[in-house]
């Protein structure tokens, strides 16, 4: 069950966004839930992060979607949001809230299937996983979604993640080995990066959540090429 929410001022808009998603999850075999708000504030009123989606106009009476999102962005970092707006120059600044698309009104059924194709690939391919990590404190179990990077110091590991800093003790073999056939990359002998959120690189080096975490020489071809995979599988 994928859980949807719906941010939209128009009721004509809603109404067909409404109808899109019935005509998309017949056509899928995808199931909805959908969760209907009138204006930017109504989401935010005791904003949970229970949504997989959030469909967002940008232009709304009260609080606009764009202030909405950012509101949003900072309790969720894991929600797709999906801008709906009249505008294309609205659809730059959703990179500030790291939208997954956006979508010009009038809305054609062909434009809504084609983001929510993209927003139903990313959700699969971002399907839980979770590391156990064991420290003197006892064992937490941390979806690997919230993990940006490991690094290794002998046998001390320390999990950089959305929680902050968690650490460990173990081999880096034995956490590569357990997070085998995601989305981590040992970018050289101590350090491996989660490439959901590689920002961009510096100077041949990851940017990871703000961190610029260092990449061997040595792997600073097949990290490339393993992080051009990722996007363009995330992409489709």
């Amino acid at each position: 069950m994928v859980h949807i929410a719906l941010v939209e001022d128009d009721q004509s808009c809603q109404e067909q966004m409404a109808g899109y998603l019935d005509h998309y999850a017949q056509q899928s075999g995808e199931e909805f839930k959908l969760y209907s708000f009138g204006d930017g504030d109504s989401i935010l009123n005791n904003y949970r992060a229970q949504y997989d989606v959030i469909l967002m106009d940008i232009q709304m009476k009260f609080v606009d979607g764009m202030t909405a999102a950012r509101e949003i962005r900072g309790q969720d970092d894991q929600v797709l949001i999906i801008f709906i707006t009249s505008l294309a120059t609205y659809a730059v600044k959703g990179y500030e809230v790291d939208a997954l698309d956006y979508v010009l009104k009038p809305v054609s059924y062909f434009a809504f299937a084609k983001t929510m194709d993209r927003a139903m690939n990313r959700l699969r391919r971002r399907k839980r996983r979770y590391v156990l990590i064991s420290s003197k404190n006892g064992t937490q179990r941390i979806d690997c979604a919230r993990v940006y990077y490991i690094e290794v110091d002998g046998h001390n590991l320390t999990y950089h993640t959305a929680d902050g800093a968690l650490l460990s003790t173990g081999t880096m073999r034995e956490v590569e080995d357990s997070l085998a056939g995601g989305s981590f990359f040992r970018c050289g002998k101590g350090v491996l990066v989660n490439l959901e959120h590689v920002e961009g690189l510096v100077e041949g080096d990851a940017l990871v959540h703000g961190a610029t975490v260092q990449v061997s020489r040595s792997k600073r071809k097949s990290f490339l090429d393993a992080l051009n995979r990722y996007i363009n599988e995330v992409n489709l």
